[in-house]
């Protein structure tokens, strides 16, 4: 058998010793990107939930916007959910943070004036009229249209709800006239 001599044990123990700095020193890069990945999936997945709602007015007394002599954009102020902060409470216009399918449903409060208006918004996707929804009432009754659509979106695509020329909406505590949009998936 033989014996390991004193200066062969010292370089084995500076070998040893380089390796354990060495693999420490991969650890540390090895956490670093790691960690780095995982914030990375996190912020994808943060972009990737988009939801808003919200109503015309924050509530209280009925109220009525319109009628206007020309086609109006409307801005809904009581927001009640803007994950993803897509939607723009100053402009009343959504903007797709990233490409996928969309879907937005809106209702237009409608109350009776003896026909003289009626209540009309219609959902418009960059410049392109895509739906409306129409509503009349005869009476002093109160009545809401609604309508619902799925899009496919490009980043920056904006969608927005107009208020047809010479139309009303009419909002209260009830919160009639409401804009809702949601990401379906990314593509």
């Amino acid at each position: 058998m033989t014996e390991l001599k004193a200066p062969d044990i010292y370089v084995a123990l500076r070998e040893l010793t380089a390796s354990l700095v060495q693999l420490k020193a991969d650890m540390a890069t090895g956490q670093a990107q790691l960690k780095a990945e995982v914030d990375k999936q996190k912020q994808q997945l943060q972009v990737r939930q988009v939801a808003f709602s919200a109503s015309l007015l924050a509530g209280g007394q009925l109220a009525t916007t319109g009628p206007f002599p020309k086609d109006t954009t409307l801005i809904y102020k009581n927001i009640i959910t803007n994950i993803g902060n897509a939607y723009n409470p100053n402009t009343g216009v959504f903007t797709a943070p990233l490409k996928g399918a969309y879907h937005f449903e809106w209702t237009v409060g409608a109350r009776g004036d003896n026909g003289a208006h009626s209540s009309a918004a219609g959902l418009v996707k960059n410049s392109e009229h895509i739906f409306m929804a129409w509503d009349e009432q005869e009476t002093k009754h109160f009545g809401t249209a609604s309508n619902g659509v799925t899009l496919l979106l490009e980043v920056g695509d904006v969608v927005f709800l107009r208020l047809v020329a010479n139309t009303m909406a009419d909002d209260n505590a009830y919160h009639l006239t409401t804009f809702s949009g949601n990401l379906l998936f990314p593509m």
